[in-house]
């Protein structure tokens, strides 16, 4: 009994390093990261629910404006300006022009399980937004004035996680037809970082607070990540880059 319990044992090792093998690593670092990412945002959910992060949240967003007047922004000009310019990159009109047309261009290419996915992790991400932010309901910043026009709850940022949902998922639907790593790097790179500059815009313009926003980027990279692993199974279709004649 015990030989056939040691010979059980060794199988299903044998079976664990088969299955790890053929998986490349890249795969199992992005299930580890959904699986650390979703562990974050329930902590940080909890937390916010019972007010822990109430005296944090509260200094950050009065911070980020000018002593005396709580109606204009820290820093020049100029700075609100920008800050309303990369907050729009992350609005529901920006993302749905960058959808249509990336969703175009794999039609013209005529990949369309690559266009399903697209579809799907946007519009999917969206109501997975819409659904935690009545979900959570909680009231915006009310402790400074907004220089955002905002119409649902601030739990978590809307913005911060449709734009990491769309900008990471066109990145990881381009990377695959890059030829070298160092330029599916960088189109990683742009998208993560135009991801970040939009939830910050968002606390500066005092419409949510900053654990909003570093739950609704969480949730955005679990989605995207989920959607990407998705994505690596389906055979990729190359795209022409010589018109023909």
């Amino acid at each position: 009994m015990e030989t056939k319990h040691l010979h059980q044992s060794d199988s299903s090792l044998v079976r664990v390093v088969r299955f790890i093998r053929g998986r490349e690593p890249i795969v199992l670092f992005g299930m580890l990261a959904v699986v650390l990412l979703s562990w974050g945002f329930v902590e940080l959910a909890g937390e916010v629910t019972e007010g822990d992060t109430a005296t944090f949240d509260r200094w950050a967003v009065l911070n980020l404006r000018q002593d005396g007047d709580l109606s204009q922004p820290l820093g020049p000009a100029w700075l609100a300006e920008a800050g309303r310019d990369l907050t729009g990159l992350g609005g529901i009109s920006v993302l749905l022009i960058a959808i249509a047309a990336s969703a175009g261009f794999l039609a013209i290419n005529r990949s369309y399980r690559l266009l399903l996915v697209l579809l799907v992790s946007a519009f999917g991400g969206m109501g997975m937004s819409l659904m935690m932010k009545h979900w959570f309901s909680r009231p915006r910043p009310d402790i400074v004035p907004h220089l955002s026009h905002v119409y649902t709850s601030s739990f978590p940022s809307g913005h911060s996680m449709m734009s990491a949902v769309v900008y990471l998922t066109l990145a990881a639907l381009i990377a695959p037809v890059l030829r070298h790593f160092w330029v599916r790097v960088y189109v990683i790179a742009v998208a993560v970082f135009l991801s970040f500059l939009v939830g910050v815009s968002r606390v500066y313009m005092g419409v949510h607070y900053p654990t909003d926003v570093l739950a609704g980027w969480a949730a955005g990279l679990v989605w995207a990540l989920l959607c990407w692993l998705i994505a690596r199974a389906i055979p990729v279709r190359r795209i022409q880059t010589q018109m023909r004649p």
